[in-house]
């Protein structure tokens, strides 16, 4: 059974850092592209990063381009995201997935990691 276990979110100022991770197992994780999604309270789900299976190349949403950062260490089957010079807009509830894109009907395994930004 894949299962997929976020963690690392939390309450944060403007301009702050958090980083989140994603312990991944019942599957192949070495053989899998991922992604984070984001989900903020009364909107849809939001494609955020990717990464390849091999963590080769990476993918942004333009707006976190240059603040956040993914990445994956495959020998502890653990997805990351760091974000830095965290904005308002970025609260939502984080959740990794596999694959690189968000298909139509997308819907989280995971419980997902609260982001809230906020002075």
């Amino acid at each position: 059974e894949v299962q997929l276990v976020e963690s690392g979110g939390g309450l944060v100022q403007p301009g702050g850092s958090l980083r989140l991770s994603c312990a991944a197992s019942g599957f192949t994780f070495t053989t899998y592209d991922m992604k984070w999604v984001r989900q903020a309270p009364g909107k849809g789900p939001e494609w955020v990063s990717a990464i390849t299976y091999g963590g080769d190349k990476t993918y942004y949403k333009d707006s976190v381009k240059g603040r956040f950062t993914i990445s994956r260490d495959n020998g502890k089957n653990t997805l990351y995201l760091q974000m830095n010079s965290l904005r308002p807009e970025d609260t939502a509830i984080y959740y990794c997935s596999t694959g690189r894109v968000l298909n139509a009907g997308w819907r989280p395994r995971g419980q997902g990691t609260q982001v809230t930004v906020t002075s």
